[in-house]
Formats: structure tokens, sequence, C-alpha cells
């Protein structure tokens, strides 16, 4: 059986994301999930990893699974369902990041707001 190289591609982008997990399991400091930002400061990095570990084993799995049409089909509407699918699971990803594993792991600053006396 002949793979596609597009396929190839989005397996190896997939097996990225979940060696990220793997890499956020086994961390001593917080894990980093926005691009360009510095590490939270988190109330449990053991189960803030933990849970951001979880988060990036879905995301690759379920980004390995909507590359599977590159597999079997060559049909636009196909593709079409592999990248509609994939910027849906990427803004499920952001919603539960936020809503989830920030609420429960992230401290928060008590100086934002504070007015300041000069």
């Amino acid at each position: 059986m002949h793979i596609p190289i597009s396929f190839t591609i989005w397996l190896l982008v997939g097996i990225l994301l979940l060696v990220i997990a793997i890499c956020a399991f086994c961390s001593k400091k917080p894990v980093g999930f926005w691009a360009n930002t510095d590490a939270p400061r988190v109330t449990d990095v053991k189960r803030y990893n933990k849970a951001v570990g979880r988060l990036f084993i879905v995301v690759g799995i379920v980004f390995i699974l909507l590359g599977t049409p590159l597999l079997f089909s060559k049909s636009p509407l196909m593709i079409l369902v592999t990248i509609l699918g994939t910027m849906f699971v990427s803004i499920i990803t952001m919603v539960v990041y936020t809503l989830c594993i920030e609420t429960k792991y992230i401290m928060k600053d008590k100086t934002k707001g504070a007015s300041h006396a000069t």
C-alpha cells in the first residue's frame, strides 16, 4: 500500500503533539501552552503539567484521526472535513485550556488592577 506524503507529514505533526504531551508529563517546571509567552505560575505544577499533557494527547490523537481522509480519499469534500475539523479542534483546545486548566491551576495576580500610590 502506498502512503501519500500528505498523510505522512500529517502523521508526523500528530506524533509531535504526542511527544509534546510526554514532555509535559515529565517536566518538573510548568509547561507553556501559549506561544511566545513565559510559563505561568501555577498552584500545583505536577497536576497542571498532567492536565496539559492529557489535553495534548487528546489533541494529537484527534489530529491524526482528522488526517485519515488524506490517506483514503482525494475528494475535496473530505479534505474540507480535515481542514474544518482541525480548525474546530484548535478552537476547542484553547477553550478547554482557558476554562478548565487555566482557571483551576494558574495563580491569580493579586496586584493586577490595584491602584498604586506614588
